[in-house]
């Protein structure tokens, strides 16, 4: 492909929380970008993988499940989604085989009326039995009205490769957007955050880590090691004693499998200090959340 054939475009995830946009992200890319756990609405920003070949780069972007704000933090979440939804060249409506339509959805309307290319991904076919799959796609088709409709799973990396080759298809020529060395729009300090944020939901239940926030606010290289100080914010001091736990030994299983990947995705020893405190209704305040970020 000559120069001026050069393809290039942004391809928005969206779907409802917890139907594996960052697990398809992530398997698309080729690298470990966007946090996963079983647990929903764990994505809060919008967050860019980039995949470049020799004649072409695709712009992955993984926004937050599609929901009902409840905080000024949904209300942040949602307008991710939005901008994602204004950028794109093809737009991904990833859903599963358990997820439901709910009426009056107001980003569903956006994304049939968004007069780009929708593909229909479902998701999770690996757990699929009988028809449930095909079942489960007529009926979305019926309510997206997509232009193609592709069966993955995004786990088991299932048909990953007939996507890309689907994208490949739709994309625009177009000179690439980000330098070819490039894989996010995100600062290392975010993928720490992401990392020790994840731990935490992995490490807690109920409420507990939908109420915390993680800044670093230290990152400091040299040739071997990395040192890093964070801090993880809480809503209630209640929620800080479960946290730290019984003679601090969550947060420190929590620095632990931390460390851990943060080593394996730095390619680095880790030094990681973490301190535990309170932001009084975080979720509910802009300015508060303007200060993380949102």
């Amino acid at each position: 492909m000559s120069e001026n054939q050069h393809k290039a475009g942004f391809v928005s995830i969206v779907g409802k929380p917890n139907v594996g946009k960052s697990t398809l992200m992530n398997a698309l890319v080729g690298e470990r970008l966007s946090i996963i756990t079983s647990k929903a609405q764990t994505t809060r920003h919008r967050i860019m993988g980039i995949l470049s070949g020799a004649d072409f780069q695709i712009v992955y972007s993984d926004t937050p499940g599609i929901l009902s704000p409840q905080y000024e933090l949904h209300n942040s979440m949602m307008r991710f989604v939005k901008a994602a939804l204004e950028d794109a060249d093809i737009m991904l409506f990833v859903t599963d085989l358990y997820e439901k339509y709910e009426e009056g959805d107001v980003l569903i309307d956006r994304i049939k009326n968004s007069g780009v290319p929708i593909i229909l991904i479902m998701n999770k076919i690996d757990q699929s039995k009988g028809s449930q799959a095909q079942d489960k796609m007529k009926y979305w088709a019926e309510i997206i009205e997509p232009d193609h409709q592709i069966m993955v799973s995004a786990l088991e990396k299932v048909n990953i490769d007939g996507l890309f080759n689907k994208l490949m298809d739709l994309l625009p020529v177009h000179p690439p957007y980000f330098p070819k060395e490039e894989m996010t729009d995100k600062p290392e300090k975010f993928f720490v955050e992401e990392i020790i944020r994840e731990k935490i939901f992995q490490n807690y239940k109920k409420e507990v880590p939908y109420s915390c926030e993680v800044v670093v606010t230290e990152f400091k290289e040299d040739e071997t090691i990395i040192r890093i100080r964070a801090e993880i914010y809480v809503e209630r001091k209640s929620q800080k004693g479960i946290i730290i736990g019984k003679g601090g030994e969550a947060i420190k299983k929590v620095g632990i499998e931390s460390r851990k990947d943060l080593e394996t995705f730095f390619n680095k020893q880790i030094h990681l200090e973490t301190f535990v405190k309170v932001e009084q209704d975080w979720r509910k305040k802009d300015l508060k959340l303007k200060r993380f970020g949102y």
